[in-house]
């Protein structure tokens, strides 16, 4: 997330003559534009976070473990394979990280202080991968971020 953030979008931003984007990330790519907006030193005009993550939860690794088994024993593979040219390299990529025991500590939330720009972070009460505790993070370290909680998103 931390590259996606600090080289790849900066790049991708200077050849599209973008000088202030506003970013939309859902659940990892709402880190990446936390991690762009507080450690690029570049200036953002807005962040709009969709179940971002700023820490790992016990929700969160029970449910990416469970995303395993769903993965390799049912329906999952296909469903994803029509949204991803490599369906296993992006799978595993994002499973396998954040099962690692090592990744249990990781966070993000020393980005979130920089974050000057406005912020809309939204997220479901009953989201199985993470819970408003993520957001409130948020809340709690950058000024005026506004919060959006939903009901019954959950499928």
């Amino acid at each position: 997330m931390h590259d996606e953030a600090l080289v790849v979008l900066p790049r991708a931003t200077d050849s599209l003559e973008i000088r202030r984007p506003i970013l939309l990330g859902h659940s990892d790519g709402g880190s990446i534009a936390i991690i762009h907006a507080g450690g690029s030193g570049r200036e953002v005009a807005g962040l709009v976070l969709l179940a971002p993550h700023v820490m790992v939860e016990d929700i969160s690794v029970a449910s990416i473990a469970a995303a395993r088994v769903a993965y390799a024993q049912g329906d999952l593979r296909g469903r994803l394979a029509r949204h991803h040219d490599d369906v296993d390299g992006a799978f595993r990529g994002w499973n396998g990280v954040w099962l690692r025991p090592e990744f249990r500590d990781w966070t993000i939330e020393e980005y979130l202080p920089r974050i000057t720009c406005p912020v809309l972070a939204i997220q479901g009460e009953d989201d199985e991968y993470g819970t408003m505790e993520q957001v409130g993070r948020i809340a709690r370290a950058v000024a005026g971020a506004q919060i959006l909680e939903l009901a019954n998103c959950n499928p």
